[in-house]
């Protein structure tokens, strides 16, 4: 009998609200997903949607095999909420889990969907600082180049960054800070503000074949400022 993987993703790292399903064996791929703007929402809305969704594909929660998430940089609140719900769901039915960068989603969007190869991704991270990478494909997903990082615009515009080739613009740090809309102006801005639970999955299935899973209690969050600390759920 052929296995069937089954994945639920959920992500409340910014403004954004999403919760994604996949279901996938030898025969067949489908994802499902909702994705809203609630921004201080979360809290309301992500149960009911992470119901709605099962509903709606006709399994329950025990049918999960792993509970994936959006690990950050975010919000720190929205941060929290995303790792604690899907903590709460893990350890209620024994399952391992698999954190995805919220920066690396946007990037896998901007494949996906545009067939873009190449991007520079930025969150708008508050306290006049955006969260910043370079992602490039490698045809299998888009990867990381060099490191994530929380900085100052004055301090990305010195990394001399390329603003002359085929690569483009995901998040909303662009357009919050006008240095940098104005620096990276030559580059093609996409039309991709936030992070969506259903373009974290090829890294989640990725993940999985790579054995990255994790149990509940040793899921983290990513905030990149190091003066933020995680506390585990209690007797955890």
């Amino acid at each position: 009998m052929t296995k069937t993987l089954k994945v639920l993703c959920v992500d409340t790292s910014t403004e954004a609200c999403s919760v994604a399903l996949l279901i996938k064996n030898e025969q067949k791929n489908i994802i499902s997903d909702h994705f809203m703007l609630a921004p201080r929402e979360h809290t309301r809305k992500i149960l009911p949607t992470i119901e709605l969704i099962l509903k709606e594909a006709n399994i329950s929660l025990n049918d999960i095999d792993v509970i994936a998430y959006g690990r950050g940089p975010g919000s720190f609140t929205g941060v929290r909420i995303g790792i604690s719900i899907a903590q709460g769901l893990a350890f209620g039915i024994d399952k391992k889990m698999l954190g995805v960068s919220t920066l690396q989603a946007m990037a896998q969007q901007a494949y996906e969907v545009e067939q873009v190869k190449e991007v520079y991704a930025a969150i708008d991270a508050r306290m006049g600082e955006v969260y910043f990478a370079h992602y490039r494909y490698d045809g299998e997903l888009m990867t990381l180049v060099d490191v994530e990082r929380v900085i100052h615009p004055s301090d990305l515009l010195a990394l001399k960054l390329n603003v002359d080739g085929p690569i483009c613009l995901v998040g909303t740090g662009w357009k919050a800070y006008p240095e940098l809309e104005t620096y990276f102006s030559n580059l093609k801005m996409l039309d991709i503000e936030y992070p969506g639970a259903r373009f974290m999955l090829k890294q989640v299935e990725k993940g999985i074949e790579m054995h990255q899973t994790q149990f509940p209690e040793d899921a983290l969050p990513v905030y990149l400022r190091d003066t933020v600390t995680w506390k585990k759920l209690p007797g955890k």
